[in-house]
């Protein structure tokens, strides 16, 4: 007679942390232990489902279709598992363990790193994994928890809401305007270098501002990171489109063509396996209270706040 399956949550836990990266090193250093007791643990799993769950190759474990339907039945005794540590703790939902969190370089840098304090605070037995490299990042495969994202997928297995709205405009340097001048118009925009995003690299359909701004512009310098367009418009080599949040917080610089504003609008996404989860539901409010307390920020350019501090 043929014994039932014997493993433990234990076990679970090595399968999920190599299903969501591929690497056992980084699954081992996740939870902190050898690459060899990784791989082992994976063996003594697969011996008692008496399955494969992974097809082994020289860039790292990738899962079977048995070992992907698998990951759904792990995911939700991890969720019951997490419920249950928090009800006996006595502490409502959980709110320990780690998030990775992918979201645009732009959220991430200027907005969401000064609040790493409150989060610390809210939930100091959480541990967050902040991806800014969101074109590689996967919810389907599960490479990243929960995403802020400006375009939302159409469909499938995901929770969608937005998290705020936010506004851009063109932006110079002082001292870019004092050498040429500021445009007066839309097609005066042609006459001016401008700073962009590559345009095969754009990742979010959202991120290509120029086309809505000018069809005709083409931008000298282009850069896959909005911190060194930031950089390059703050030094006076053109202009360019940055959010309000982003601009705000500089007083060298000033936008231009008032009228040129742009709506964007950020996302959370997660899988709806993930939604229910403790650690995923606290970061999720966790974000929106945040927001929500700075919302002046994304929707205004802070001239008035300028003008009335001198300094604009």
């Amino acid at each position: 007679m043929m014994s039932k399956p014997h493993f433990t949550w234990d076990d679970l836990q090595f399968f999920l942390a190599v299903a969501r990266s591929g690497q056992l090193s980084t699954a081992a250093k996740k939870l902190r232990t050898s690459h060899a007791t990784v791989s082992r643990r994976i063996d003594r799993l697969e011996f008692a489902l008496r399955v494969k769950l992974f097809e082994r190759n020289p860039r790292g474990y990738v899962l079977t279709q048995v070992g992907q339907r698998f990951v759904e039945t792990a995911e939700r005794v991890e969720q019951e598992t997490e419920r249950l540590q928090a009800e006996l703790a006595g502490s409502g939902p959980a709110q320990q363990g780690v998030v990775r969190l992918s979201a645009p370089e732009g959220f991430s840098n200027f907005f969401l790193a000064r609040h790493f304090s409150k989060l610390s605070e809210r939930h100091p037995n959480m541990s967050l994994e902040l991806v800014t490299i969101q074109q590689i990042m996967a919810l389907s495969k599960k490479e990243a928890d929960l995403a802020v994202v400006l375009d939302p997928p159409k469909a499938g297995p995901y929770h969608v809401e937005k998290l705020t709205d936010y506004a851009l405009q063109i932006y110079a340097s002082h001292d870019y305007v004092a050498r040429y001048g500021a445009p007066q118009s839309r097609d005066e925009l042609l006459n001016h270098k401008f700073i962009g995003y590559i345009q095969d690299m754009i990742f979010a359909p959202g991120l290509d501002y120029l086309g809505d701004i000018h069809p005709k512009i083409q931008p000298g310098l282009q850069s896959s990171s909005i911190f060194a367009q930031l950089t390059a418009t703050r030094n006076g080599l053109g202009l360019c489109v940055l959010p309000f949040f982003i601009a705000r917080q500089y007083a060298d610089l000033q936008p231009v063509l008032n009228q040129m504003k742009l709506d964007r609008h950020y996302w959370l996404v997660c899988h709806n396996d993930l939604v229910q989860s403790g650690r995923i539901r606290s970061m999720i409010a966790f974000l929106r209270d945040i927001v929500a307390a700075d919302q002046e920020q994304f929707l205004s350019n802070g001239l008035t706040q300028s003008r009335r501090r001198g300094t604009g």
